[in-house]
């Protein structure tokens, strides 16, 4: 095995280019492992080992890489957590409020700002595919879905509430507490008293 290839296989056989040439891969090896068929590029300037799984969450793992500060929120994360029937076909992802949304073609993509303690907030990571990706828990996912009501619909935060609640281990504390920080408390509640 090449040294560049041990370099892929040591980091789960999936890298961004800059980062590979970062760790010692040439710029040109990386186009001459994809002719050699060694090398897949998986998307702009994402390439994975050819004889490594295909990813399971591509969408997901390649906005990661490409985009560090992002957190998957709103569908996305609703999705991630068993918490809609909506499929999402844009890839929802949350940005503190000073960082540009990135010029993404595919997938295609939605972008939220947020304030650097509704953007703090709540972030757990997950390993998919062998690369950290950032999700909102479950609890602030539900918060945010009602603060962006008017963008993604009421019908999707109700239906995230419900499907909450037939959830184990509920934190139902820890879900106003993001209600207070997301500023919709006194929306939310009457909605959580009525189906607790």
């Amino acid at each position: 095995m090449s040294n560049y290839k041990k370099i892929f296989t040591s980091n789960s056989g999936i890298l961004r280019a800059s980062k590979a040439i970062e760790l010692g891969v040439p710029k040109h090896v990386l186009y001459e492992m994809v002719k050699a068929g060694e090398l897949v590029r998986e998307a702009q300037g994402i390439y994975r080992l050819s004889d490594s799984d295909p990813l399971g969450n591509p969408d997901l793992v390649n906005l990661s890489l490409r985009v560090p500060r992002a957190v998957f929120c709103l569908i996305s994360a609703l999705y991630f957590h068993e918490l809609t029937t909506q499929i999402p076909h844009q890839v929802y992802f949350a940005l503190p409020r000073d960082v540009k949304t990135p010029k993404i073609q595919v997938p295609p993509i939605r972008a939220f700002h947020f304030s650097q303690e509704t953007y703090k907030a709540g972030i757990l990571e997950h390993e998919l595919d062998g690369v950290k990706v950032k999700i909102y828990d479950r609890e602030k996912t539900i918060a945010d879905c009602f603060k962006f009501r008017e963008k993604i619909g009421m019908d999707i935060a109700l239906e995230a509430v419900r499907d909450y609640l037939k959830q184990p281990k509920l934190n139902v504390p820890l879900l106003m507490k993001y209600a207070r920080i997301n500023r919709v408390e006194k929306v939310m509640r009457p909605y959580l008293e009525a189906l607790l």
